[in-house]
């Protein structure tokens, strides 16, 4: 196998920066559209066969040098009791939100291999025919929150930071309850065989530092620890990179990191002692393939005091990316840090 983004997240030395790409199993790509036009999100998730064939579409076609389940991360909240939709208009929709104990106390911590079998099923397969590591994931549990809150995506989260302010206990069980689930669901995820797990905490960035320490941070820190020695750890705060010291505290062994930051000073944040993610703005795919390789040769360089680097984008590719064009990036990333 192919253990070059292993190395990598240890920090170890490698011949070249290993890359994959967040949501690199999309709508970019016309084998995934052709899977997905005959099924509805949920099923494609929930189906392991499918799931298995749209997650090695990307290692196939981009050369990628990491594979990641595709799922969902809100699979687990729906196992917890909350019934999940989603809207091609609206995204994700929660129904009956969180917002009272009695909501909170109706919760069910999971036992993943029981209640989401299919996440397993869909891991163990592609153990079998993969030959780079698998990346399993979920989301954080702040960002969890958010979403069963506010019943879906928001703009302002005055749900959930309502909660937070007027109510800290209650927010807190909640926390409890889905920081307990991820760190099942993770688990699970590493016994069925997955190589590292990445931690998404894609609504960090709404949070102040001061709440970001006071009402996230420990939860991360608690599945962290639960997972020390067992694989990998990535933990990708999406903006969170004006408050990079605090990430840091989360005692990851590699730090995603956005494209609103200079790499460079991102590791400077982080310290050298830790292993980095990222961070090429998504929007630069559309550029010509001179600038995409220009883009990613300053990244490299920005990257060369961290402990060890993983190429990736700042955020999710787009689904109008051209798909040679993350080609071109995949080939950039391999030739340019050729060593």
């Amino acid at each position: 196998m192919n253990d070059t983004f292993l190395k990598a997240c240890r920090g170890e030395k490698t011949s070249y920066t290993p890359v994959w790409i967040m949501r690199q199993a999309g709508r970019y790509l016309p084998e995934y559209q052709k899977v997905r036009s005959k099924v509805d999100f949920l099923t494609l998730c929930k189906t392991p066969e499918l799931a298995a064939e749209v997650s090695i579409q990307p290692v196939d076609i981009l050369k990628v040098d990491a594979a990641i389940l595709f799922s969902d991360i809100l699979i687990p909240v729906e196992a917890m009791g909350m019934k999940l939709e989603f809207s091609e208009a609206k995204g994700p929709i929660l129904y009956d939100p969180i917002r009272n104990d009695v909501a909170v106390s109706r919760l069910r911590s999971i036992k993943a291999v029981e209640d989401v079998p299919f996440v397993m099923d869909a891991v163990k397969l592609l153990v079998k025919k993969l030959n780079v590591p698998l990346i399993g994931f979920s989301g954080a549990p702040f960002t969890l929150a958010t979403y069963m809150i506010e019943g879906g995506g928001s703009r302002n989260f005055t749900n959930t930071k309502r909660m937070m302010y007027q109510t800290p206990e209650l927010f807190g069980a909640l926390m409890d309850k889905i920081t307990d689930t991820v760190i099942d669901y993770l688990q699970a995820q590493i016994d069925a065989g997955v190589d590292a797990v990445q931690i998404f905490d894609s609504w960090a960035g709404v949070l102040s530092p001061v709440d970001f320490e006071a009402y996230a941070l420990k939860y991360v820190q608690r599945i962290v620890s639960a997972l020390k020695g067992k694989a990998p750890v990535i933990y990708f705060a999406l903006n969170g990179s004006a408050m990079l010291r605090l990430v840091r505290k989360a005692g990851a062994d590699v730090f995603g990191v956005d494209w609103r930051i200079d790499m460079a000073d991102a590791v400077n944040a982080l310290g050298g002692d830790a292993a980095v993610q990222g961070n090429l703005d998504p929007c630069t795919l559309f550029g010509k393939k001179e600038l995409i390789r220009e883009r990613v040769k300053g990244v490299l360089h920005g990257a060369q005091g961290a402990k060890g680097h993983i190429f990736n984008l700042g955020h999710g590719i787009l689904p109008e990316t051209p798909v040679e064009n993350a080609v071109a990036l995949v080939e950039a990333v391999h030739e340019l840090s050729s060593r």
